[in-house]
């Protein structure tokens, strides 16, 4: 987005009067372009169109560019819904522009944002294989960077850029027989409907400001828990079949990681599938998507579970798919849908989400990965995305802040649920909020966590859960187990189910711990008994109501 070209050496400068000024805003629309070559014209016409249809977009306003990028940019550029870049005679001439591409098409990769390629009078093929105009300015580069080791891989990853952007679905404008203002609503057109898509990650146009940040938490603290994944993943390395297991309580960001992976590795793979909300769905219903995902079969030969198995093995043996199962509660959905290595063609990747580790153990992956909580300074910046629409907190709000941050334990869907309901409130009205939460959990939160409760296997389970979450928090492993065995709870497998289903932990020191909310989740179970009478509940850990009881007879 300048007229710098691509042998001038200017330092950047980054003028407050630009766009870039706040590194808090998020758009719907980031546009790339040669400014020399269509800022005053196309780019400003298509720039008010944009703005007359209510779509957030961002246009540089400077028109003199060094060649480094500034980093306000680039975080401007990963917070974009979309990117639109405008293809021209003399983009390539200019380092800025190259460097944008670079930019834009590594967030399509690693955070799966959308990108729009608009060819502007110039040759896709042109683009694509850098010849004609585009050719000329990398014989200028190649001649400038002649030796400079650096600078010459930095011309083949530009390249490399150019190529992948002129392959994806485009938009052709040539002067010679074509109308500007019909080419402009065709691009309005396109773009309404890729922000109004239901893809993996992406939030519609009449999205509100909440649902952005939603998109945007995808970013917080996900390049460090996608390394570790992705090493085990090997993707484009080794060739067998791999199944890797994400464990987590939950609220954690199963899903959220998950997404991420499979927005970043699917291009890998000739053919992929993401299935959600897999507890509330029927087994033949997963089979058939999964089917269609990756084979586009619509009509299956046999109506049962056994038969549509059979055919999965047949239909995917020979294909290198990606494969994510995302939120497994039974062993069943994983036979169903036939998750062994031998039913995949070689470098096949599945990925398995799940609060139940036993089931990953039972299928005997290559990887468990824990997923673990977010650390202080990632839970505060997700946080003040939605409290504050912005990544970090207002003025006179970093204590309270600091406090539901400490409140939510590094739980994501803790940050996200409490950052919506607190947005636009006053410190008063945040105080008010955290001394009641800390009586009464938030019912979207206590719902989540309080489905690894309900599908505890049995009573015994259950109560011991219960009696864990009301009184042994930090005790003594084994002084709880003596006390709990009493009670018929069974120590060894007992203790085993609570800790792989994520509902409870051994610290080194052999006490027993557990997250701050499930805690809170347990203890509202047995509050629930009896709402208004503490009497009538089967535990009581409060000290009033302990008290109140005795001295009330009730």
């Amino acid at each position: 987005m300048d007229t710098s070209t691509a042998v001038e050496a200017s330092s950047p400068t980054f003028s407050s009067s630009s766009s870039c000024s706040s590194d808090d805003e998020m758009y719907d629309v980031f546009l790339s372009f040669r400014g020399e070559d269509t800022r005053k014209t196309f780019t400003d016409h298509l720039y008010w169109r944009l703005k007359h249809a209510r779509v957030d977009v961002f246009i540089d306003e400077n028109e003199i560019r060094g060649e480094i990028i500034p980093d306000e940019l680039k975080q401007i550029i990963e917070r974009a819904r979309i990117s639109v870049i405008i293809f021209s005679r003399r983009y390539a001439d200019s380092i800025w522009c190259l460097e944008e591409l670079e930019k834009i098409m590594e967030c399509r990769r690693t955070l799966g944002q959308i990108v729009l390629p608009i060819f502007y009078d110039v040759d896709l093929s042109d683009v694509r294989e850098q010849t004609k105009s585009f050719a000329e300015a990398f014989q200028t580069l190649e001649e400038r960077f002649h030796g400079v080791k650096d600078k010459e891989e930095k011309i083949q990853s530009w390249r490399k850029s150019l190529t992948e952007a002129a392959g994806l679905d485009s938009l052709v404008f040539s002067k010679i027989d074509g109308y500007e203002g019909e080419f402009i609503r065709k691009i309005i057109d396109d773009i309404n409907r890729k922000l109004k898509s239901t893809c993996l990650g992406i939030v519609g146009i009449e999205s509100s400001k909440q649902e952005i940040s939603n998109y945007i938490q995808v970013q917080v603290g996900i390049d460090s828990r996608l390394q570790d994944i992705s090493t085990h993943l090997d993707v484009g390395g080794s060739n067998d079949v791999r199944i890797i297991g994400i464990w987590g309580m939950g609220g954690m960001g199963k899903t959220t990681v998950a997404e991420a992976i499979f927005n970043k590795y699917h291009p890998s793979f000739e053919a992929n599938s993401f299935l959600q909300n897999m507890r509330e769905r029927k087994l033949v219903d997963l089979q058939e998507q999964l089917l269609f995902d990756i084979v586009k079969l619509t009509k299956v030969e046999g109506n049962n579970v056994g038969e549509m198995m059979d055919e999965i093995k047949k239909r995917l043996q020979r294909r290198k798919v990606l494969v994510i199962l995302d939120d497994i509660c039974h062993v069943d959905q994983l036979k169903a849908l036939a998750i062994k290595r031998d039913s995949f063609g070689r470098g096949s990747r599945i990925v398995i989400t799940t609060r139940k580790k036993h089931l990953l153990k039972m299928i005997e992956v290559d990887k468990i990965c824990c997923l673990e909580a977010m650390n202080e300074v990632e839970a505060l910046e997700l946080l003040s995305l939605h409290a504050f629409k912005r990544r970090c907190p207002s003025e006179g709000f970093l204590e309270l802040s600091s406090e539901v941050v400490g409140y939510c334990g590094g739980l994501p869907l803790a940050l996200k649920v409490l950052g919506s309901s607190l947005y636009n409130g006053s410190t008063t009205e945040w105080r008010n909020a955290l001394d009641k939460w800390k009586s009464l959990p938030p019912k979207e939160i206590h719902e989540k966590l309080k489905v690894s409760y309900d599908e505890l296997p049995d009573n015994y389970l259950r109560d011991a859960f219960l009696d864990i979450s009301c009184f042994f928090i930090g005790m003594d492993m084994n002084y709880v187990m003596q006390i709990l065995v009493r009670r018929g709870f069974s120590p060894v497998i007992g203790l085993s189910v609570l800790l792989e289903e994520s509902l409870l932990t051994v610290g080194e020191d052999n006490k027993l711990m557990m997250h701050d909310l499930v805690r809170d989740m347990g203890r509202e179970i047995a509050r629930a008994q009896s709402p208004n009478i503490a009497g009538e509940r089967s535990r009581l850990w409060h000290q009033e109501d302990v008290k109140d009881v005795l001295r009330n007879k009730s």
